[in-house]
């Protein structure tokens, strides 16, 4: 077995630590997160707005688990080399594995949201299917495939470029409009429909949500994901190449 991955497993449970230590609540507020951004969603948009969509709670759940992976995933990614400082600049190892270790903590908590996302389904008479067994690691590793290539990217150039940071978090915010999640993909306009396979994100969700309420995912959207992220990881690590030997130089 490769060192590095005794590494990723040390610097996950690490993560997994300290994340939760002198937490009441713990693993909860991962769960409680999303929850409390569905009904905030679901009262102004189904109650107020009077949105019609069907299962509309359902709609919200099974798109804000995913996204909030993605959207702690790479909000988180700024600080990573610079809050390892210390470790970069004493300790010869794969930097890139304290991004992937990130991404690999968030994926964590989602697996671990997944019985939320269940006992909603199982609430609304959504069973699961047994296809899920086949696409739930599909899907799950596609989703780290985007969350790594986007985080590696800007925790590389956010050493260089320390307004990064801020920029991010303006993004993700238009990011997540811009991504299915608060709607059905099919209320997309058909002008602009074509733009959600640009979008890894968008074509993630489309295959999160068709997976828990249709137990099928549309192989376009899924082929979309695998390339876009593919294509992240790619940029990214040739960033990260490009970068890596002034690390320890401006952490």
């Amino acid at each position: 077995m490769p060192h590095w991955m005794d590494l990723l497993r040390v610097l996950v449970g690490k993560e997994l630590l300290v994340r939760y230590k002198g937490s009441f609540l713990g693993y909860f507020w991962s769960v409680l997160h999303p929850l409390a951004f569905a009904a905030v969603f679901y009262v102004v948009f189904k109650q107020i707005v009077r949105l019609e969509v069907d299962h509309y709670a359902l709609v919200l759940v099974t798109a804000l688990f995913p996204w909030q992976w993605l959207q702690n995933s790479i909000n988180a990614s700024p600080s990573w080399f610079l809050e390892n400082a210390p470790l970069i600049k004493k300790v010869r190892f794969p930097r890139w594995t304290l991004v992937l270790a990130g991404a690999l903590t968030d994926m964590t908590h989602f697996l671990f949201a997944v019985p939320v996302i269940l006992a909603f389904l199982l609430f609304e008479g959504f069973p699961p299917k047994i296809e899920w067994l086949l696409w739930l690691p599909v899907l799950t590793a596609a989703q780290l495939i985007v969350a790594f290539g986007i985080s590696l990217v800007i925790a590389s150039f956010n050493l260089f470029l320390r307004d990064l940071e801020r920029l991010t978090t303006l993004v993700m915010l238009i990011w997540f409009y811009a991504t299915p999640v608060l709607y059905p993909a099919d209320r997309v306009p058909e002008a602009y429909r074509a733009l959600i396979s640009f979008n890894p994100a968008g074509a993630l969700i489309i295959c999160w949500r068709s997976l828990f309420l249709e137990a099928r995912v549309p192989l376009d959207s899924l082929f979309a994901a695998y390339v876009g992220g593919l294509l992240l990881v790619g940029f990214g690590a040739y960033v990260y190449r490009s970068l890596q030997w002034r690390f320890a130089e401006v952490v």
